[in-house]
């Protein structure tokens, strides 16, 4: 494997991260991405997924490996060979990732998008070029090292609604794809049609669609890092009351656009990092505002 120094360690921070931001509980994912000063990209998540225990693994896929794409009639969807490697989180202990980065250091995720994915419908005329939504992470890491391959190569497959046996429905996501060179994407599927979104801000969540949640942060233009200055009324002096009076307004709770905003918030003031080294640590403190504590956030028994 041949790459530079700089996507080696976009790889070697990929697999840190995907090893260290997995939360199992409730279904609340959050996805960001920060650019170092020196340009290293550092991709995370966390996942927060509590219907059941996702059983995964760190899986190392190598260059050459043979893949099949699902379809509702089983295992007779496309077949292609990697062209890349890659390092990947897999779920139910399949051949089904969650996350991974692969030898160029492109970066893909699968976030939960329930609601709202609605893939194309099935054609078995057209099996030799349809995969599942379980198979897109694999498809794209191993065929695809920029953001503008990925972009045709979509275009040349059908993502077609398999039911899940865990799940008893297909998988429902939508997917934040980032390369080493700091652009991403977000791929839905609404409407039986593929969308690709630029993702200038490198923020990804849940439901609803992403052109929704970037429509919705116009109604926090007024968040700032900066205080608000003190005020006169008449005779009387009001000044904030601390520190963090910028961002009073800023949505709280757990629910994915309100997460969405405060990814947007805290990775455009999050303080300058010289490399990826120190910018995974800004990453963690990061993605400790999306935490979900213990039974806050599941709903009754």
């Amino acid at each position: 494997m041949k790459t530079n120094n700089k996507k080696l360690n976009s790889i070697l921070i990929g697999i840190i991260l995907l090893t260290g931001t997995f939360v199992n509980y409730t279904q609340a994912c959050t996805g960001i991405r920060l650019i170092a000063k020196d340009g290293a990209v550092v991709y995370s998540r966390t996942m927060e997924w509590g219907a059941f225990d996702l059983h995964s693994r760190i899986a190392v896929i190598p260059q050459g490996f043979s893949f099949t794409g699902i379809t509702p009639d089983g295992e007779n969807g496309m077949k292609w060979e990697g062209l890349y490697g890659f390092v990947g989180i897999d779920m139910l202990s399949q051949d089904a990732y969650a996350d991974g980065v692969n030898e160029k250091g492109l970066a893909a995720g699968l976030f939960y998008h329930p609601g709202f994915a609605s893939y194309p419908e099935y054609n078995a005329s057209k099996a030799d070029i349809t995969i599942s939504a379980k198979n897109v992470i694999s498809f794209i890491l191993s065929q695809y090292a920029t953001i503008e391959e990925v972009r045709k190569g979509m275009n040349k497959v059908m993502v077609v609604p398999v039911v899940e046996e865990a799940l008893g429905i297909p998988v429902a996501a939508h997917w934040m794809i980032a390369s080493p060179e700091g652009e991403s994407i977000v791929i839905e599927f609404t409407d039986g049609k593929m969308k690709i979104f630029d993702d200038p801000l490198g923020i990804i969540t849940n439901a609803p669609t992403f052109d929704w949640h970037m429509t919705n942060l116009r109604n926090y233009v007024n968040l700032s890092a900066v205080a608000l200055p003190d005020k006169k009324i008449d005779d009387i002096d009001f000044a904030p009351l601390g520190g963090g009076s910028g961002m009073i307004g800023l949505p709280g709770d757990f629910t994915p656009p309100s997460r969405f905003v405060r990814a947007v918030a805290w990775t455009q003031t999050a303080r300058p990092t010289a490399n990826a080294y120190e910018t995974v640590y800004e990453v963690f403190r990061i993605l400790d505002n999306f935490n979900v504590p213990l039974h806050a956030a599941e709903g009754s028994d």
